[in-house]
């Protein structure tokens, strides 16, 4: 490892040890050489984190945006400055290849944006009842709670918390337990930054019992999380038996990518590939399932997957000629592992990888897999596996590519490959999905465009015009005016 770390849980304006001074151990998933002992925060330290930022909102809120933008800046600047080091941190907790690593200067960017964006914060004035002077005023809620995931921490760390803090919240984050690196530095950083106590604490540990703490807590009023539906599910419950407090949940996705015979087939395979390919295949928005047009084009389009999806160099993640690395940890290593056996028993054909590689490289890789003609009905058609694993079928229509396309539960993101724009419009409304690619697919988005999932894929909206929504409540003020 080039860069060590000693985390630390931050708490008003402090780093320290957790309460009990118990850890957890992290391992490299390339290596399975420890990391670092990370802090597992107690029920004691979530509620002296929320408690914090309790005491913290008042003066937060009170002051001047653009003062409180003045911090952002900060800690953009310093994010972007310690690029290097935030990349083989990650790179060493859950395996992500520092040549693909831009999270630090998205995150810089995540913070510069919302340090201009407090203008957007608008209510509205009406004469439209007679007497009265009306007006809505948008105000914040107070104490947020951000839970965040594991394959791109960072990225989620600033979109979350940036819109929630500039909007006059105060923040307790928590950071996954196979990724929480990035975020003990962030929060060393955010004490850099100048951050009055209290305003933004930080985490580190497992659902039970930090996350659980804040999912049922009744100071902490809106709380956003991204990771599986399995966890979603508790955190809503939790959020409805103690105070309803406002959630945002974006979860897992099953995306399908429809490619007719019409399309360029050689940026259809370039961008398909690279989609579940990317990150290991630990990606909510990776296109898994694959349906091409039947005939030529098909085959073509397969044969030309395989090769590309087969030519990955994989390795240690630290090594910038590196583009494939382990999955994440031993867990997620045999929940992939599993799903792949799975599907070679499901009716399909593996033409493409279907092996894990520990007992050869000593970490927890899994080449990329391809099966075919997988029949629908197949568990591994049906749920999120979260490896670079993918399945290819074909279709005879227009009608047949949809309906395959929406037989899930999940709806988060979905492609068509077409040069027909009728037929990309028509499907684009057709699908089932909180978002759709025409010509391209993910990890492809639009900054101002809001993202979020169909069905068991989430509730709510984030994105650069929509997050601040997600963090400020909304008053409406009647004002009776004499002789008006």
């Amino acid at each position: 490892m080039v860069v060590s770390i000693a985390p630390k849980l931050l708490i008003n304006g402090e780093l320290v040890e957790a309460s009990d001074k118990k850890t957890f151990a992290l391992y490299n998933p390339a290596t399975r050489e420890k990391v670092a002992d990370v802090p597992e925060a107690s029920e004691q330290d979530a509620n002296a984190a929320v408690a914090a930022a309790k005491a913290a909102f008042p003066a937060w809120s009170a002051l001047d945006p653009s003062v409180r933008a003045g911090y952002f800046k900060k800690l953009a600047d310093l994010l972007r400055a310690h690029s290097s080091e935030l990349a083989e941190l990650e790179a060493s907790s859950m395996g992500r290849p520092i040549n693909q690593y831009f999270d630090a200067f998205a995150a810089a960017g995540n913070f510069d944006h919302y340090a201009e964006a407090w203008p957007q914060i608008q209510g509205q004035a009406s004469l439209n009842t007679p007497g009265y002077v009306t007006m809505t005023l948008r105000q914040p809620m107070g104490v947020v709670a951000a839970i965040i995931p594991w394959n791109v921490p960072l990225l989620f760390l600033s979109s979350k918390c940036a819109p929630a803090l500039i909007a006059g919240n105060t923040v307790v984050l928590k950071s996954s337990e196979k990724a929480p690196l990035t975020s003990a530095r962030v929060a060393q950083l955010v004490i850099e930054a100048g951050f009055p106590p209290g305003v933004f604490n930080i985490l580190s540990g497992h659902g039970l019992p930090s996350g659980a703490v804040l999912s049922r807590h009744m100071d902490v009023r809106a709380l956003s999380f991204t990771g599986s539906g399995r966890t979603g599910r508790l955190i809503q419950e939790m959020a409805a038996q103690s105070n309803l407090k406002k959630v945002t949940l974006e979860l897992g996705g099953k995306s399908p990518a429809l490619i007719f015979a019409d399309a360029d087939m050689d940026k259809a395979v370039e961008e398909t590939v690279n989609s579940i390919q990317w990150n290991s295949g630990q990606v909510c928005m990776a296109n898994s399932r694959i349906y091409v047009e039947r005939g030529e084009a098909a085959d073509a389009y397969k044969a030309a997957f395989a090769r590309k999806f087969a030519s990955v160099t994989a390795g240690d993640p630290l090594d910038s000629k590196v583009n494939h690395g382990p999955q994440a940890d031993e867990v997620q290593y045999k929940s992939v592992m599993a799903y792949i056996e799975e599907g070679k028993t499901a009716g399909g054909t593996l033409t493409t990888g279907g092996n894990g590689t520990l007992d050869k490289t000593g970490g927890y890789f899994v080449e990329p897999t391809v099966f075919v003609d997988t029949p629908e009905t197949a568990r591994v058609m049906k749920e999120e596996i979260f490896g670079p694993v993918v399945m290819i079928n074909t279709f005879a229509t227009e009608d047949e590519a949809v309906a395959a396309a929406n037989d899930t539960e999940y709806g988060l993101y979905a492609s068509v490959y077409t040069k027909d724009i009728d037929r990309a419009m028509r499907i684009a409304k057709a699908l089932e999905s909180g978002y759709v690619g025409v010509n391209c697919t993910s990890p492809a988005t639009g900054r101002d465009l809001p993202f979020g999932g169909y069905k068991s894929s989430g509730q709510g909206r984030e994105g650069w015009l929509h997050s601040l929504d997600n963090f400020l409540e909304t008053k409406s003020v009647i004002i009776k005016v004499a002789n008006l």
